[in-house]
Formats: structure tokens, sequence, C-alpha cells
């Protein structure tokens, strides 16, 4: 079978690789319908984590083509999506349809590492199928499904643990497809005002279109542009959605005291320099998550399937699996107003 392959810093390919297998009496071989290229598989692409060998992909849904003898709630045939994040799917977190604490070897994202295969490939290998593939639901369809397993999620949970209330201003540092995200969940919560930050200009555009404030970023730190806008004072809230150290640092700064601030952009720096005293000082609530993307099903799917979200407008490039090299050029390039690359393995 064909799967996009990690070579090396900029280099992927799409390589013939062994068929994907049964990875044990809990699991289950899904045949990919629609999978598409994630912000965070950037970091792989420029080689700021895993390795040559990796084959890529945390986000896909597919029909179930084999399963264990220990599954029983997907069955062969099914029509299915699966969380990026997984478990061991066994634990009482797991269970609890949260993989980010799972007690056993914690949390596993598919297609960063040679133990996990990703699933920009023509089938994958999805361990712990009753916990965490998910029969897609009458309504929705398969370009929704994809964006369900991980990055609306993660949007989702930014705009949840970022404490937005009614009346509240709020800043999303980030409009990539997360940062799109992000800004929609925000509106579910009745904010008075909504700041969008980036530096590329259909970006802000499309974040205008959807009600929210555009600040540009390119000559003017996001932290300093917003503490003009608000007088001073700073957002209510701030979800980061980039996951550099300066735009988290922005996101810190902008924050009013009391303020929340929600980082769901990926930063891997163990030696982040966090402005303590400043947080201390404005009383502000710091977190930072990784989605546990089954936890939120039970309310996106509603939302989705009744049209009050409508995540497949982020896709911007349809390809086939064939042409993936060219996405992941044009997505890390961020041109030909590219948000987000959908990628069809029967292609």
């Amino acid at each position: 079978m064909r799967a996009v392959v990690l070579h090396g810093d900029r280099h992927v390919a799409v390589d013939e690789v062994p068929d994907a297998r049964l990875p044990g009496p809990d699991g289950a071989v899904v045949r990919v319908e629609r999978t598409a290229i994630c912000g965070s598989d950037l970091h792989l692409y420029h080689g700021l984590q895993g390795a040559p060998g990796v084959h890529l992909g945390h986000e896909f849904a597919g029909v179930v083509e084999e399963v264990g003898a220990e599954t029983h709630r997907v069955r062969k045939g099914d029509r299915v999506l699966v969380s990026g994040v997984i478990g061991c799917g066994r634990c009482t977190a797991c269970m609890g349809r949260d993989p980010v604490l799972c007690r056993n070897g914690g949390p596993k994202v598919f297609g960063t590492n040679t133990a996990l295969d990703g699933g920009q490939a023509e089938a994958v290998s999805v361990p712990a199928a009753d916990a965490f593939a998910l029969p897609i639901p009458d309504g929705i369809s398969v370009e929704q499904a994809v964006l369900l397993t991980d990055i609306l999620p993660t949007g989702y949970l930014g705009a949840q643990r970022a404490d937005i209330r009614p009346g509240s201003t709020v800043a999303v540092i980030g409009l990539g497809p997360v940062g799109v995200f992000a800004l929609q969940c925000a509106q579910l919560y009745g904010p008075s005002r909504i700041f969008a930050v980036d530096r590329v200009a259909d970006r802000l555009a499309r974040a205008e279109a959807l009600g929210a404030e555009p600040v540009d970023a390119t000559e003017v730190s996001a932290a300093r542009r917003i503490l003009e806008l608000t007088g001073g004072r700073g957002v209510d809230a701030v979800i980061e959605a980039v996951g550099t150290d300066a735009t988290i640092k922005d996101a810190i700064f902008a924050a009013a005291p009391g303020g929340t601030v929600s980082v769901i952009g990926v930063n891997m720096n163990f030696e982040f320099p966090f402005p303590l005293p400043l947080a201390l000082m404005r009383r502000l609530t710091f977190r930072v998550t990784l989605a546990s993307v089954p936890s939120t099903w039970e309310a996106l799917v509603p939302l989705v399937a009744s049209g009050r979200l409508q995540p497949e407008e982020v896709f911007t490039h349809r390809l086939g699996l064939s042409e993936a090299v060219e996405g992941y050029r044009v997505f890390d390039a961020r041109t030909d107003g590219v948000l987000k690359v959908l990628l069809d393995p029967s292609r």
C-alpha cells in the first residue's frame, strides 16, 4: 500500500510500504477514505521532532476492513472517524474518553513516531478501536468526519478552557485551521469582541468575514496591538493557536488582569522563557491543551450535524494522496490561499 513517509527535513515521499495489519485483538484495520495535513505535521516536516521513516498523519476517516476478536462496538464495513490521540483503551481514563490521561503509557498520537503509523495512507492499523473509532453519524460527511479527529476538537477545547463568558473580550492568535475553529467555537460562548491575529492577509480577511476584528501583527506585536485596541487593559481570554515562543509570550502579555491564556499551539521547548512575574501580578490562569478528542464528540457532532458549525469550509485544497509532496510544500509555504489540505487515497 502507499503511505506518506518522512525522509528528512522538508522531505516527504509517497512510498510503497507493508500493508496495514491488525495491531491486536482489540484493534481494527481502516481503509482510509480521506486524510488531511495538520499544522502539527509541519513540526515533523521541519525536523523539529520525529525521525526518518515515520508514516505521517493523524487526521483520517474511512471504512473498517478487519476487526480483532475483542473488538465489538466497531464492525467490519462501518465508516468511522478515528481520534488522532489514543491511549491504551482499557484504563479508567481511556474508558472515560480522556486518552491524554491514559494510565498505561500515556497518550499516543498517530503518525508521530515509528511505533504508531499514521493515516496519510491507503490504510491504517487502529489499536483499541472500540475506544477511539467512532462510527460516522448520520448527517456527517466524510470531510467533516476528518476534522472531528483532531483540529475541530482542539479548537473547541481551546475555547472551552479559555473561560469565555457572555460579554467577554477574546483574542485568537494564529488563524490557521485550528485558530479558525477556536474562533468559531469561542463565538458559541457569547463574547462581546473577538480579535483575530495573524500576519497573512487572506487569513485576516477570512476571520473578519466570520465576525472577528482582524489584527495584523506583521509590523507590531500582537500583544501591543491588542493592548492599544483595549485601552491598555488587554482581553479576558486569549487562545494561542501557533505554538512559537513569541506567540505564546504575546498571548500572556495580551491578557487582562484576571484573564485566562489557553494555549493549543504545539510547543516542545523545555526552556520556554515564561514571564512568571507578569502572570503573578495579573493573576493569570494559564492552560495548555493536548486534545482528548473523544471527550468532545458528544458536544461537537450535533453542532456539525445541525449545520451550526461547518468545519469543512477550511479545506482550500483537495489533492490525491499521490500529490502529498505538493500538498506539504504549499501548506508549509502558505501560498495560493491555502488553509487546509485534504488528501484522497484513491487518487
